[in-house]
């Protein structure tokens, strides 16, 4: 290892990668400091990207060669009951128009052709190295602490994930609030591609996205998910960290997910398969409104230690924010090093890669499609915050439709009639119609 480089990135998923890409790409020197054995080893995320907001930030061919398992061209949403369930599904041909806009994908794969491309650029990327503290020079970030060495630098940008205990130390970020955030578990089924494409009804190649929300999680904020990948399906749930340590009685994530997997909605899409991969993952949904402070003297966070993710209720995403905000980090750095010192007020210079200057990388992603899209939704949390949403709700739409399509012993009556009267029995009341103007915020 060199002794002085320019940036030092502190982890090796979406968001450190994308950064050292566009950093290498612009003759910057950057060494990508990664705890695990390799690129991916310790991603375990993997779901679903969307490539649509992200096109713009990279070259036109970047995604031709990504080892993408499948696209996504049927939208599935489950509202679960605790012994009926209601499914809607979306088929479009917008969804199979090139280019697609949403493949799923898996991280130990993905990563590690993302790493690829960054070692092309001339990036150094470090495995089995984890950084323990940053240096400073004074209030100035000004280097790392590594397993094997201290590494002095610019810049630091810090890529380590949700539970990022270098953004507290570097004062970006106060101690976590546990209801912003969430802890998702996933099995990866390993299933024939022509089984998948069976049971969910898509065309070879093609995948499916599936969301469950409602009884599966007794009352809690969370709900459940699968996706199509070639040869298998990833299935999994993700549950409210406070709604969970103050569930009564007590329950386990993973005694949630085995009562998902026994579901007779889901078992029949799994069965057969064979699990061969277990993760456990902490999740981050606090939305803009826990968004940490984004800068400092020398230092960036990015991605999921930034707190960029959002949870629109119909999906989650994550991923694209931590592309997206690698690729303005980049930026940001390349053009204060372009421009190491800017007149401030006419009478005081900036220092090199202060926080003024590296906050246009705050104001970029600001204007970007990341805090833009944060701030449309800032209400969700609020709004899946409410048992009702997952009990009440849940347990009386399946019974309108239920009721709509039972033929029992007796005449049958209108279906207006059925739908008026099971509606105004389970929503003709105050909480249902604030709950109802609590859906229109988002």
């Amino acid at each position: 290892m060199t002794d002085k480089v320019d940036v030092v990135v502190i982890g090796a998923g979406l968001a450190g990668l994308s950064a050292a890409y566009f950093l290498a790409d612009a003759g910057i020197e950057t060494i990508v400091v990664e705890r695990g054995d390799f690129p991916g080893s310790k991603n375990v995320t993997g779901g679903r990207l969307y490539l649509n907001p992200v096109r713009p930030f990279f070259p036109a061919d970047f995604w031709n060669d990504a080892p993408f398992e499948r696209p996504v061209v049927k939208e599935k949403l489950s509202v679960m009951a605790e012994h009926s369930s209601t499914t809607v599904e979306l088929f479009s041909e917008k969804f199979r128009a090139e280019p697609r806009p949403s493949y799923t994908i898996l991280r130990a794969k993905f990563d590690q052709w993302l790493a690829d491309k960054v070692s092309e650029k001339g990036a150094f990327i470090i495995p089995k190295n984890k950084v323990d503290d940053l240096i400073y020079d004074g209030a100035r970030v000004v280097g790392v602490k590594a397993t094997d060495s201290e590494l002095l630098c610019d810049v630091v940008v810090v890529a380590d994930g949700v539970l990022s205990f270098l953004a507290e130390k570097a004062k970006l970020r106060a101690a976590r609030d546990p209801h912003d955030y969430a802890v998702g578990v996933k099995e990866v089924i390993e299933l024939p591609a022509k089984t998948i494409e069976d049971r969910l009804g898509v065309s070879a190649g093609e995948g499916a996205a599936q969301l469950f929300f409602g009884s599966i999680t007794r009352g809690m904020v969370g709900g459940g998910f699968l996706y199509t990948n070639r040869e298998s399906i990833s299935l999994g749930m993700v549950v409210g960290i406070e709604a969970l340590k103050q569930h009564q009685p007590k329950v386990e994530i993973t005694e949630l997910m085995e009562l998902l997997k026994a579901r007779p909605e889901i078992a029949p899409l799994i069965d057969g398969g064979s699990t061969v991969e277990y993760s456990a993952h902490v999740i981050p949904e606090g939305g803009v409104r826990a968004l940490p402070q984004l800068v400092g003297d020398g230092i960036l966070l990015v991605g999921d230690a930034a707190g960029l993710g959002l949870n629109m209720g119909i999906t989650v995403r994550g991923m694209d924010f931590a592309l997206a905000s690698g690729a303005l980090a980049a930026r940001a750095i390349r053009d204060a090093k372009a421009h190491p010192s800017t007149p401030l007020r006419s009478t005081q210079d900036v220092a090199p890669f202060s926080a003024v200057l590296l906050g246009a990388y705050e104001q970029a992603l600001r204007d970007s499609f990341v805090v833009k899209d944060m701030q449309t939704f800032r209400s969700m949390l609020d709004v899946l915050d409410n048992p009702r949403m997952f009990s009440k709700y849940p347990e009386a739409i399946s019974s309108i439709f239920e009721k709509m399509f039972w033929i029992g012993d007796q005449p049958k009556e209108k279906l207006s009639s059925t739908v008026m009267r099971e509606a105004l029995k389970h929503f003709g009341n105050l909480d249902a119609v604030q709950d109802a103007l609590g859906l229109l915020s988002v």
